[in-house]
């Protein structure tokens, strides 16, 4: 019997999963296997352990760990629970950590090894996640968990209140029922489809709802197997992991594809005379295609790219080269999807059809004044009910008639998809009135070969953007042979505002009159980001 959001939720999934049997669920790269069957016991276990702890309907109980097989088992235990989950991520400082658990009244926290240190001053029960997927675990639990009886859980119950860090700096608690997500996981289903035969190799946290619905639930859902990694998705830790497994599935943020495109695709590209010739570039890069398809294993059907716009020069390549990506559009509050595009039915720069009940309109924002672009709101079953103990904050984020503000600037293209042009707040009002995206101005900076990446702000004089080179740039910018230390460091300053010059001149070749960059500035360490890789633009000039 299929799912439905108007009946299941979370707490279905391990039971009705069991009948996968014997088949593979869960996993470490290289490592045993957890079946479908001992994910129905695990879970099952895991709430009569809570219970035992005095937890149940309507408490919160957090999860600190990296991702790993027994974070799922977690996440599905508090929902067969009745509580609810708290998903925090690991690269969070602890003074964030305590504060969200304070915030959300979390009663107790599963972490890991890595993580529990973090959790020293709370005073919170702190419970081992490792141990959720032990073959036995003591007699009495064993005892607790076969009589335990798990509470009735309505789609319309909180099952997540996910805390995010985002570009503003205002970390909120994002509430969302059993419906959003389960909701949202059926709606995927015309992007992506799975079964047994797929595996998935994770390497985005599960804390955030981007890996948690599309890269956990709809696996589960569907009998697929699921592997993570024992450490952050380095070149050096990735690509064995990619030979050794050839994922079908994979899910990323922009920055992973961008950083393989621009380190070893595109200079490799570069090298061939025959590149400079138009006409050879499309079947160049098929072959460059191939090569990368190869590199990922050669069995991926599905390359998910969401949690931020992807460079337009990379998607450019990666539509080229044949390469299979989907391209998705949501935020956390949407459980998170509502627009994508499937596997060879993307186009340049456009997110996709909006999916499932997402209902999408542009709304008119003031000082946009391009005809066609304005605020992209929604409503539908995966849009959660706002932002816990925030009803102020709630109150803002949804219009008279129930749609849900996402902040971000949009339009349609003629077969209805959406296309993100930026934030909201960070538009710019040009000298004559024309609005002027930073973030595309960004795109055109950081397709320059020295450029790492790129942060665009007005004032009154024009634009400026602060701009962060790569190190072998930087390296080349300081002459070994200069005499002393003081005479380096001059000729490197020198060396690099000439080049900066050089990189602005290239740009605004590229760019309209009123979007050209007026000053350049040396950004000397990396830009802060959020978990998905955006910078926070609140840490920098804003004009």
């Amino acid at each position: 019997m299929p799912y439905s959001f108007e009946t299941d939720t979370l707490a279905d999934i391990a039971p009705r999963s069991a009948a996968f049997g014997y088949q593979n669920a869960l996993g470490m790269v290289g490592g045993a296997s957890i079946s479908y069957k001992d994910l129905d016991r695990y879970t099952l276990r895991c709430a009569a352990l809570l219970y035992r702890e005095g937890i149940g309907s309507g408490d919160r109980v957090a999860i600190l760990s990296e991702s790993r097989p027994e974070w799922g088992i977690a996440s599905l235990g508090i929902a067969r629970s009745g509580a609810i989950c708290v998903p925090i991520l690991v690269d969070f400082p602890c003074a964030q950590i305590v504060n969200i658990l304070a915030h959300s009244g979390s009663l107790a926290v599963f972490a890991s090894e890595k993580t529990k240190r973090k959790l020293e001053q709370t005073g919170l029960k702190v419970l081992s996640i490792e141990a959720l997927s032990a073959a036995h675990a003591d007699a009495a639990l064993e005892e607790a968990a076969a009589r335990y009886v798990a509470p009735k859980v309505k789609p319309t119950d909180l099952a997540a209140i996910v805390y995010t860090s985002g570009t503003t700096g205002l970390s909120k608690g994002v509430m969302l029922t059993h419906r959003n997500f389960i909701a949202d996981a059926l709606a995927c289903d015309p992007v992506i489809r799975l079964d047994g035969e797929d595996i998935l190799l994770s390497i985005l946290p599960l804390a955030h709802t981007y890996e948690y619905t599309i890269g956990f639930l709809i696996p589960m859902m569907s009998g697929a197997q699921i592997r993570y990694l024992d450490r952050p998705p380095s070149a050096s830790v990735l690509m064995p992991a990619l030979a050794k497994l050839r994922p079908t599935i994979m899910l990323s943020v922009p920055l992973v594809i961008e950083k393989v495109y621009r380190s070893g695709v595109k200079p490799s590209l570069e090298k061939i005379f025959l590149y400079k010739l138009p006409f050879m570039r499309p079947i160049l890069q098929r072959i460059a295609g191939k090569k990368l398809y190869a590199s990922f294993g050669g069995r991926l059907r599905f390359f998910g790219i969401g949690g931020a716009p992807v460079d337009p020069e990379v998607e450019a390549f990666l539509l080229a080269a044949r390469f299979p990506y989907a391209i998705g559009y949501g935020l956390t509050e949407t459980a998170p999807l509502i627009a994508a595009s499937a596997v060879g039915k993307t186009k340049l720069r456009v997110a996709g059809l909006p999916i499932g009940d997402a209902n999408i309109r542009i709304a008119d924002v003031e000082g946009a004044k391009l005809s066609g672009i304005g605020e992209i709101q929604v409503r539908g079953s995966m849009v959660g009910p706002g932002y816990y103990h925030d009803e102020a904050r709630t109150a803002e984020a949804f219009t008279k008639d129930g749609y849900f503000r996402t902040g971000d600037l949009g339009s349609f293209d003629k077969q209805g998809r959406v296309a993100v042009r930026g934030r909201i707040k960070t538009m710019i009002l040009g000298a004559s009135g024309e609005n002027i995206y930073p973030e595309e101005v960004e795109a055109v900076l950081n397709a320059s070969p020295e450029v790492v990446e790129s942060l665009v702000y007005g004032d009154d004089e024009g634009l400026t953007a602060l701009v962060h080179l790569s190190p072998e740039t930087i390296a080349a910018c300081v002459k070994s042979n200069v005499e002393s230390a003081e005479k380096a460091a001059h000729q490197a300053a020198d060396t690099a505002a000439e080049l900066l010059e050089r990189i602005k001149r290239e740009a605004n070749e590229r760019l309209t009159a009123f979007s050209r960059i007026k000053r350049m500035q040396l950004q000397s360490v990396p830009f802060e980001k959020t978990p998905t890789q955006k910078i926070k633009r609140f840490l920098y000039p804003r004009g």
